[in-house]
């Protein structure tokens, strides 16, 4: 089973490299609206914000270490939150460039992308007619042939770097249940200890589907391959954010929202920040007679080296 905890760990994904800004007015492109959102995610409730840096100019994902140096600063001294930067970055980014600005912050936490995959982005091309940007419509359409590189190689570069050089921690992300036994041989090959921060994702075209059965499958597997070792978190793409987090913190799941993993907060309905998903998840948790872990206790629960020991 996963480690029993007392309090649900709540993360907010702010900005990802997936939506693109004619999807949402309200997806925070500019390093203003990156660390505004970040701040008033972390005040609704948010323990860990996960962050990507976007070009101000144009709204496209950029691994630029300056750009991802204008929000984190602002972050830090604003809120207490636990800072976790990309290693994933966005398409096309070479495995140096989406490591540049981990490598220059030195963060407490990082995602951690537990294998290659396809990444399918190209279904949303149907529900939009026009885009403000040309780079939008060749972001998606390139995803048919766009392979996420994640090989044992670049796990093996991320750990050395960035966890046993810089002291980093990781959230890692696990897409399909062969992600899970990666993990296993990781962990198994000593490569990283335990507890280890399992994020399950569910809804991404090339990984598990958004199905209940499938959240299931995942935490039988995950408890099987590493019994208390490690502490469950799930993610939803799309209109399955909000009923499969639910879903799995009621079996003992910490849970991730943000407008990386969903543009809206109800059916038909666009968030207008990354906060009103995060106070709608804590509602949520709050009504199910569960506790929202603070910055502080998650530190302890995952080990991390402290908000003191960061390059920004």
């Amino acid at each position: 089973m996963a480690r029993k905890q007392s309090k649900v760990i709540v993360t907010c994904a702010v900005t990802g490299s997936i939506h693109t800004p004619t999807m949402s007015p309200h997806l925070p492109v500019t390093p203003d609206e990156i660390a505004e959102q970040s701040i008033a995610a972390a005040e609704a409730g948010a323990s860990i914000v996960h962050l990507h840096a976007r070009d101000p100019k144009d709204g496209r994902p950029t691994p630029d270490p300056e750009v991802f140096m204008r929000f984190l600063p602002r972050i830090k001294q604003n809120t207490d939150a636990v800072v976790n930067i990309t290693t994933g970055g966005g398409a096309g980014m070479t495995p140096e460039e989406r490591l540049a600005a981990p490598l220059r912050a030195k963060p407490e936490m990082c995602s951690f992308n537990m294998g290659s995959m396809n990444f399918g982005l190209f279904p949303m091309l149907n529900r939009y007619k026009e885009f403000r940007h040309d780079w939008e419509r060749q972001h998606l359409e390139g995803s048919k042939d766009f392979i996420f590189r994640n090989t044992y190689g670049d796990m093996e570069y991320i750990l050395k770097e960035l966890g046993e050089t810089h002291g980093t921690k990781f959230e890692f992300e696990c897409y399909d249940v062969g992600h899970l036994y990666n993990m296993a041989s990781l962990l198994d090959r000593g490569l990283v200890r335990p507890p280890v921060f399992v994020q399950t994702v569910f809804g991404i075209l090339g990984g598990i589907g958004a199905d209940p059965r499938n959240v299931v499958f995942m935490k039988d597997t995950a408890d099987r391959l590493f019994g208390d070792d490690y502490y469950w978190s799930v993610l939803a793409g799309g209109r399955s954010q909000m009923a499969l987090c639910t879903m799995a913190a009621v079996m003992g799941s910490n849970v991730r929202v943000g407008l990386e993993d969903s543009l809206y907060i109800a059916k038909g309905r666009l968030a207008e920040s990354n906060a009103d998903q995060v106070a709608k998840i804590r509602r949520i948790l709050e009504e199910l007679s569960l506790e929202i872990a603070t910055p502080a206790e998650v530190r302890e629960m995952l080990r991390l080296k402290g908000g003191d020991r960061v390059d920004f």
